[in-house]
């Protein structure tokens, strides 16, 4: 890596001559997405203090962008997860309508950098700056994170501050340009802010850029690639919440159900329901281990209405309400609503017509247990029935995080009524709000699958998804792809995107088999060298610390092989439908 050093800030003319000849045409635009040399001198950390960025600098309308603080920070970590002495600089770029809210937003320059940048994407409603200093979603346990890997990281808070009024967090959507940054705008913004600011510090952009997002994060991975195909070369897209107005329809058909008298089934419950789709789905893939690999089997053949629990029914006797060993048929009937699509009545301005149901059988919708299984609770079905008002969704406890987030988005985006009750809203048949919903499809559905602007000048994606994620649908994911296909070519699309399924892995956090892979690296060479991503393999790191599975593409699923080691990648083989 490039140390930047006082002496290295002197260029000689034949580099940079070099450097300028080796720019493609197309990134003679201003802030294009690829690295280009600069007539910069690089500036000292401490010189970007304070520094006005021009709106012109700034690919959509802004009011410009204003650093606030730039601090030399010191080396730190604990191996693997080290890194060097950084410039941390806080920024805040300002908005068009003076009622909207800035984009917070928080750039790390290593002093030794590699030459390239990476932004990360966010998560749920936003509203706060991820940690830039962290790993990439799903991201490997054994390696630096990307600042410690010497890449300029950045992200922002997407234009909107939580801590405003953290029990809201969607009522910024209340003012349009608030809602337009949340949606996709604030990232470009954000980008072009960035890119200027690394060329001011190293005195050139950056030679590759990425992206790494997970759920609202995954999306945001879309968006840019779709939008700006030019200004990133790779993205790392996990359990993308792609097409997120269409998303929160079935969070509000899945929440109206949950509400039913009797519907909503506790933790020892949920524990029943997932015990027993472990015990006739487990051995599917050749062998009982804990991890339900072959999902679509299981799909097919599991139904809590006739499923056994240790030799006895699953199903509450007569139906009824006995206990916290069986499911009566309300909760039944409630989990199927979570297992089926919805599907629109009307037509969305972003021509969806529905949102796949979820892979609900040997999915943790949240079980008894602390740590990461709480974590796992929160992002299911937590521990409170949905009801008007509404209850908090949090950490501690609360309704679940579809019901939460359905609430917020009745509430702020769709009626724009604090007081409204999100129960009274038929997400199927919405009438008099049916024109506003369709609006907001056509703002937060990410779902374009012509990605020939983006793969034409070399970009390629990473995209994966748990097989258990409770809260965004892996057939949705799995969906987009294959419309991908469909609209590119399979042979075509191979040549820039993989997908990915990772059995046994929820929506950020997993007790069954919680992924770490290294999808940086084999990005990398994908988009650096030209080397496409060998046979990929995914740890687990809470599940069975230590145990590995080969990483399929989709749909091909990991089987047993019939002998070796059970928790050893090599003892499976990906197999085919």
């Amino acid at each position: 890596m490039t140390r930047w050093t006082a002496a290295a800030f002197v260029k000689p003319a034949a580099a940079a001559l070099l450097r300028l000849a080796a720019v493609p045409a197309a990134c003679g635009l201003l802030l294009a997405g690829c690295g280009s040399s600069s007539s910069n001198d690089p500036m000292a950390c401490a010189e970007l203090a304070g520094m006005e960025i021009a709106a012109r600098h700034i690919g959509l309308p802004t009011g410009g962008a204003r650093v606030t603080s730039a601090t030399v920070e010191p080396a730190g970590g604990t191996a693997p997860k080290t890194f060097g002495e950084y410039c941390k600089v806080l920024a805040e770029i300002a908005p068009v309508d003076p009622a909207a809210p800035k984009i917070m937003m928080q750039l790390n320059l290593p002093t030794e950098w590699n030459g390239k940048a990476l932004m990360f994407g966010g998560g749920g409603y936003n509203g706060t700056i991820p940690n830039v200093a962290g790993n990439v979603p799903a991201g490997p346990a054994d390696r630096p994170n990307p600042q410690g890997l010497g890449y300029a990281t950045f992200a922002s808070d997407s234009g909107h501050q939580a801590a405003a009024d953290p029990l809201n967090p969607g009522v910024f959507a209340l003012n349009a340009e608030a809602l337009k940054n949340f949606s996709f705008e604030a990232l470009k913004k954000t980008r072009d802010t960035a890119v200027h600011l690394i060329d001011k510090r190293y005195g050139e952009r950056p030679k590759r850029s990425y992206f790494a997002g997970g759920s609202t994060g995954g999306r945001e991975a879309l968006a840019v690639t779709q939008k700006w195909p030019q200004d990133f070369h790779g993205a790392i897209v996990l359990y993308p919440a792609y097409a997120a107005a269409s998303l929160d329809l079935q969070f509000g058909r899945i929440t109206r159900a949950l509400a039913q008298p009797g519907a909503y089934p506790n933790l020892a419950k949920r524990q029943a329901l997932f015990d027993a789709a472990m015990a006739a789905c487990d051995g599917a893939d050749g062998v009982a281990d804990g991890v339900i690999s072959h999902q679509a089997a299981c799909n097919a053949s599991f139904d809590p209405a006739t499923a056994l629990l240790n030799g006895a029914p699953l199903r509450c006797a007569g139906g009824a309400d006995t206990g916290d060993t069986c499911l009566s048929d309300a909760q039944i009937a409630a989990m199927k609503v979570i297992d089926t699509p919805i599907v629109f009545g009307y037509p969305v301005a972003s021509g969806e017509t529905g949102y796949p149901g979820f892979n609900t059988w040997g999915t943790d919708f949240g079980r008894p247990g602390t740590g990461v299984q709480q974590t796992v609770t929160y992002l299911g079905l937590n521990t409170v029935q949905p009801t008007y008002p509404m209850p908090n969704y949090t950490l501690a406890g609360g309704v679940p995080y579809h019901s939460g987030f359905w609430s917020q988005w009745a509430k702020y985006f769709v009626t724009r009524d604090a007081n409204f009750d999100a129960l009274t809203l038929d997400p199927q048949s919405p009438g008099a709000y049916q024109a506003r919903i369709s609006e907001l499809t056509g703002l937060q559905d990410i779902n374009r699958t012509d990605l020939s602007a983006f793969e034409s000048r070399g970009g390629k994606i990473l995209m994966a998804h748990g097989t258990s994620d409770q809260l965004v649908s892996t057939r949705a994911t799995a969906d987009y792809y294959r419309r991908i296909q469909a609209t590119m070519g399979a042979a075509r699309t191979q040549g820039f995107l993989r997908y990915y399924e990772i059995p046994g892995y929820g929506h950020a956090a997993s007790t069954v088999f919680n992924a770490a892979w290294d999808s940086l690296t084999a990005l990398e060479n994908w988009v650096e060298r030209g080397v496409a991503p060998p046979a990929q393999t995914v740890a687990d790191t809470v599940g069975v610390p230590g145990r590995t599975r080969p990483l399929c593409e989709y749909p091909a699923w990991p089987r047993y092989s019939g002998t070796g080691d059970v928790n050893a990648a090599a003892s499976f083989t990906c197999t085919a439908p």
